[in-house]
Parts: structure tokens; C-alpha cells; sequence
């Protein structure tokens, strides 16, 4: 799939993205090589299927989970704030009648009150401390019932929470999971990895998620197309 590159086109309160929002195509060669053996949906499923719910995928970027989300459920919702990324979003998801692709933002969702039964986002940036607008509307638009899931890097443990550590250290790993724990939230420590096909396609991708010093640093050291890669899977019941 083909992406033009991404204009400053977003909706009002989006927060950038240093990776998908410049660099769409390398953000999919990343999204295919995340969690070769399935264990982020295999987990998710046996909290919540979402056969036959109404699916809200917040952050959804091109669309990349979109379409699985489709095979089951009865209704897919994207949300995505860049008109560009939303746009690519509706193009992949064109021939599927049951999704919509919304450009919005996470505090201000264009959905009903109580309509959502399955919520998925995957490192959308609103999460963490000072989310707490998005976190709001979270509360208004899930059904009683429901689930929402939050993905996000575990920073205390595996190689790339070792790499992200390095690259982002104003994020507080300890200070993270509190926030989510005191606000009802349940932690499931996942382990998932990264596997490229090529060794070229890892070298981009860490070239999009962390600073040009520490990228090359990086690149330098690790040998292959594998990584170990460990993420928490924050997941609250409505």
C-alpha cells in the first residue's frame, strides 16, 4: 500500500507523532514486522472478543488494524486526527461495509453515549499522564459491559523498553503504570517482539522511532532482523 506524504491537515487538539504522521510507509513496514506471533490479539480475545461488537479504534493512523477488527465485529470505528493518515485509512478499508473511518480527535469522539463495546489503542499519544480529557470521553461513549485496551512500550524491562528508556528519558515507567493502575486500570505484562524480513526495513524503523545519535548507536549494535520487545497491555472493564 502507497501513502503521500503527510500534511499538517489535524484535527484541533491532535498531538503529533514523530513516526507514522512523517513517515507512513516505514510506520507499515513496522506495523508488519510488530508481534509475529499474535500475542497482543490472542490476549485481547480471551478478555473481550469482539465478535459481533461495535469496535472503536482510537488513533487508528492508515487503518492497519481496521480490517481484522472487520472479519468479526459487527461495526469498526476509526478515529484518527490527521486528515492525511485518515484518508489512506478509508482507501484500505474501502470494500468493507461494516467500517467508518472518522477524522477526530480521542477527547472529542463523534459517537454516541454508550455505544462502543470494544475500545483499541495502540500507541496513540493521549494515553499516559495528562490523557485525561480522551480518558473522559472513554467513559461516556463505552457500553456497560464493555472493554477498552490500551497498548503501550513497557519501559522497564526487554531491549527495546532498554532502547526506549535511552530515547524518551522524560517518560517515567514507574510513574506510567501508576497513573493507570490508580484510575481502575489492569496491567498485563505481554511479551511480543519485533521480526523484519529484512534487515533494511529494521534499520529504517529505528531510524523513524528514536533520534539520529542513538538510531545509528542502535544499528551499530544489534545484529539480525529480531528484537525482544515487551509492552503492557492496560485493560479496564465498564
Amino acid at each position: 500500500m502507497k501513502f503521500p506524504s503527510v500534511r499538517a491537515d489535524v484535527s484541533s487538539g491532535g498531538i503529533p507523532s514523530p513516526n507514522i504522521w512523517h513517515h507512513p510507509a516505514v510506520y507499515e513496514v513496522e506495523n508488519r514486522a510488530v508481534d509475529p506471533g499474535g500475542v497482543i490479539e490472542s490476549t485481547m480475545r480471551e478478555l473481550h472478543d469482539w465478535a459481533g461488537a461495535v469496535v472503536l479504534d482510537i488513533g487508528c493512523g492508515t487503518g492497519f488494524h481496521l480490517p481484522r477488527f472487520a472479519t468479526t465485529a459487527r461495526q469498526v470505528i476509526g478515529i484518527e486526527p490527521h486528515a492525511t493518515l485518515a484518508a489512506a485509512a478509508r482507501r484500505r478499508t474501502a470494500g468493507l461495509g461494516n467500517v467508518d473511518v472518522r477524522q477526530a480527535t480521542a477527547q472529542a469522539l463523534p459517537v454516541p453515549d454508550a455505544s462502543i463495546d470494544v475500545m483499541h489503542a495502540r500507541w496513540a499519544y493521549f494515553f499516559g499522564p495528562g490523557c485525561e480529557p480522551g480518558l473522559a470521553e472513554l467513559d461516556r461513549v463505552m457500553r456497560r459491559g464493555g472493554t477498552a485496551f490500551v497498548i503501550d512500550n513497557d519501559a522497564g524491562r526487554s531491549t527495546f523498553g532498554r532502547w526506549f528508556r535511552e530515547g524518551y528519558p522524560m517518560i517515567d515507567p514507574v510513574k506510567v503504570e501508576r497513573f493507570w493502575s490508580s484510575r481502575g486500570w489492569q496491567r498485563h505484562a505481554l511479551d511480543m517482539g519485533w521480526r523484519f524480513e529484512r534487515r533494511e526495513d529494521f534499520e529504517a524503523v529505528v531510524r523513524i522511532e528514536f533520534k539520529p545519535e542513538l538510531a545509528e548507536r542502535i544499528i551499530a549494535e544489534h545484529a539480525g532482523v529480531e528484537v525482544d520487545y515487551a509492552i503492557n497491555l492496560w485493560t479496564r472493564q465498564y
